[in-house]
């Protein structure tokens, strides 16, 4: 091991090598408190070439390894097991190329997702992927679950965005190209095997992402509404009004909402409570006009009965406040916690009968819990935070199978968009078939035989 180690040094540098005492809590601890062992060494490749040297050095001595980005996951992804080298990609984070003809970036798997955003904005475009950790989780975290965010209604997930992605296979090897090309039908789309494997198949590197123009003008509004066929009536009106424009529609239970008051300190800004709440975002180009069209909008929903009351920020101030309170998720799970938290994606027609029979079952089984709910709904995504069963890992699990279950009798997804990872592994055939699963392990045995990049993740090898 001591002479393994030694190439690993040298291939990275002392810039690139922790070992021992030096291995600092945030190699071995995520976003949600869980811990995992302390990693004995943790390595931190600067280059594409560097990823090569050490993938090639591990292949040959059957040592596993786990690739880390901001640790913001929620399934245990980038905790280290016992045994495993961490291959942190933090030090991957340039800015390579901003092309403005072709409106793509390209940058490495460690760059922070603001960071994308802030100098894709500053030169005159957006990149819409965006979530709640923006400040901390990075590119190649995001690509490795196929990340959704706020936007999906509009722009798509993750997979969506990426035009050329480069990987490091467990061998060694180097696949992939960074093309700006939108249409390439050249054989089998390779970067879509890797989006999504949450590090299994090979390790990403580098990416060319594609970008969209700054839009000139954000309209928001936040709706009151009595209940959830209202909310669907609404989102339908939205698309209509805006030939399926709108960029965001994200919907809070009350429960969730006066959590989020609560954290944030921010009083609700309507006399009286509603059932549900509704965060709806329209992008465009021309502020004046868009801010009309959008109130207008707002205007004949209230007219058809669709919304029971709005208001709509004036201000990017106001933009923010109302945003603050949907993306306080985070402080609204520390400051409930112990909790379970599920990442679901349920058919929008099955939407409300399925949270009206999931809180009912987990009152039956924990009475006195409490449980929120809010979600992307415009893509069927919803997020649910409880503390029923959360201090005891038997009655965790048993809440698990309750939830997921239920998940799947409704033909929805155990994961939206937090990938699976550790904590979702023991249900994955909720929402996969017995054959899917079967050849989710042919590729994997296929493209690292030895089973070194992050074993265990997804599923049992």
């Amino acid at each position: 091991m001591s002479e393994l180690f030694d190439r690993l040094k040298e291939a990275v540098g002392p810039a690139g090598f922790i070992a021992g005492d030096d291995v600092g809590p945030r190699y071995f601890t995520d976003v949600a408190d869980k811990l995992g062992p302390k990693p004995s060494l943790v390595l931190r490749p600067a280059s594409t070439v560097e990823v090569s040297e050490i993938l090639t050095l591990c292949h040959a001595a059957g040592q596993p390894l786990v690739p880390q980005g901001g640790m913001t996951g929620l399934v245990g992804a980038g905790l280290p097991a016992e045994g495993e080298v961490v291959l942190s990609l933090e030090r991957l984070n340039a800015i390579e190329e901003i092309d403005t003809e072709s409106s793509t970036m390209t940058v490495g798997a460690g760059t922070v997702l603001q960071t994308i955003q802030e100098q894709a904005g500053a030169k005159g475009f957006s990149f819409p992927l965006d979530l709640g950790a923006r400040g901390s989780c990075t590119i190649g975290g995001n690509l490795s679950t196929n990340a959704g965010g706020n936007r999906v209604i509009r722009y798509g997930m993750a997979r969506d965005l990426v035009l050329g992605l480069e990987a490091v296979l467990a061998d060694g090897s180097v696949v992939g190209n960074l093309n700006k090309l939108i249409k390439n039908n050249t054989g089998y789309d390779l970067r879509q095997l890797f989006i999504g494997s949450e590090g299994t198949l090979g390790i990403i590197t580098r990416v060319t992402l594609r970008l969209y123009p700054k839009p000139a003008s954000q309209t928001v509004a936040l709706c009151g509404l009595d209940d959830f066929a209202q909310v669907i009536r609404f989102l339908r009106h939205m698309q209509n009004a805006f030939s399926g424009g709108i960029s965001a529609f994200e919907v809070m239970w009350q429960s969730y909402f006066a959590e989020a008051r609560k954290v944030t300190g921010r009083h609700s800004p309507f006399a009286d409570p509603h059932p549900f709440y509704a965060l709806t975002e329209v992008l465009g180009g021309s502020p004046e006009r868009d801010q009309e069209a959008f109130e207008s909008a707002l205007a004949s929903a209230f007219d058809a009965g669709l919304i029971n009351d709005a208001v709509v920020a004036k201000s990017l101030a106001e933009v923010n406040e109302l945003w603050q309170l949907r993306d306080a998720s985070s402080e609204v799970t520390r400051n409930l916690a112990p909790v379970l938290g599920y990442d679901v994606s349920i058919p929008v027609s099955r939407m409300v009968a399925f949270a009206e029979v999931l809180t009912a079952s987990i009152d039956e089984l924990h009475p006195g819990n409490k449980t929120v709910i809010f979600g992307h709904v415009g893509d069927g995504n919803l997020h649910v935070t409880t503390t029923a069963g959360a201090a005891d890992p038997e009655q965790s699990k048993a809440v698990n199978s309750l939830v997921y279950k239920l998940t799947g009798a409704n033909h929805g997804s155990i994961s939206a968009e937090h990938g699976i990872g550790i904590v979702k592994r023991p249900y994955l055939s909720y929402s996969r078939s017995d054959n899917d699963i079967a050849l989710m392990r042919t590729l994997k045995t296929a493209l690292d035989p030895k089973g070194i990049l992050s074993p265990g993740r997804i599923f049992e090898v």
